[in-house]
């Protein structure tokens, strides 16, 4: 089955962020951060909790105010207003809606006419159609996440934040939901905050570790080829140990590690 056709036109603009403060009240952690999100790509946020991860994607959507200073915006200069869809680590249903109405529930809150029928493609394209009545407190956490997947889907907003998605779920499930989002997100530019190594290598074509005390700032590691990956593949233990090397703050990668991620 084909999804409905996106609007943003044959590729998504990447996302640039600049000189952003992560932190939490008046503490500063981590300052001057600064990366890329290249278009039609898988950018993973990866740090210890606690460092401000979270805040930078909800600063990114809007939910929260930046620090004065920092600049975020689209690789093709636009503003990013109306093209970002964010995705929680909760998912955030509405208890009392079933999974249709929770899909539809951006347009309704627009004062929209939902399309039916691409919420309908939705469910099934995410495998949930069979439990498109249900409502979310009878529906497993997988089941839940799916909807959710499926409502970030209907947004149809060409950069998606996503922020743990997939913790709470167990292993068979988290990896099953990770393929059906890296299938879904093919046209989009995605960056995802986890703290799973696996997951950044399975997802990720470029990944920034985040790091407070003597060694703050950020580390970025770019690891080889584009495609779902075997994060248990040989050709990524150069870049798993500078992943574990950067997340215990024992330095910043190495020349050979730097140049074995290119």
């Amino acid at each position: 089955m084909n999804l409905p056709k996106t609007d943003f036109g044959p590729a998504p603009p990447g996302l640039r962020v600049r000189n952003m403060q992560l932190g939490w009240e008046s503490r500063i952690l981590v300052e001057n951060l600064s990366f890329d999100a290249a278009p039609n790509s898988w950018t993973c946020l990866l740090g210890e909790s606690g460092v401000g991860k979270s805040t930078l994607l909800r600063t990114v959507a809007g939910l929260v105010k930046a620090f004065p200073g920092g600049v975020f915006e689209g690789s093709d200069g636009l503003p990013l207003d109306g093209r970002i869809a964010y995705m929680a680590q909760q998912d955030l249903l509405l208890p009392w809606l079933n999974a249709t109405s929770n899909v539809a529930l951006g347009a309704r809150l627009r004062g929209e006419k939902p399309d039916l029928e691409k919420v309908a493609e939705l469910l099934a394209r995410t495998g949930i159609s069979d439990r498109a009545l249900a409502k979310s407190g009878e529906m497993s956490g997988g089941e839940r996440q799916r909807v959710a997947l499926a409502r970030t889907m209907m947004e149809a907003r060409p950069i998606v934040l996503m922020d743990e998605p997939f913790s709470a779920l167990d292993a068979i499930t988290r990896t099953q939901l990770q393929d059906l989002a890296f299938e879904l997100l093919h046209d989009r530019t995605v960056v995802m905050v986890t703290h799973d190594p696996f997951e950044a290598l399975r997802l990720g074509t470029a990944i920034h570790i985040v790091r407070t005390g003597d060694n703050a700032g950020h580390v970025s590691l770019f690891p080889p080829g584009h495609a779902l990956r075997d994060p248990t593949d040989p050709a990524l233990r150069d870049t798993y140990h500078a992943i574990m090397d950067a997340l215990s703050q024992r330095g910043t990668a190495d020349a050979e590690h730097r140049e074995a991620c290119q």
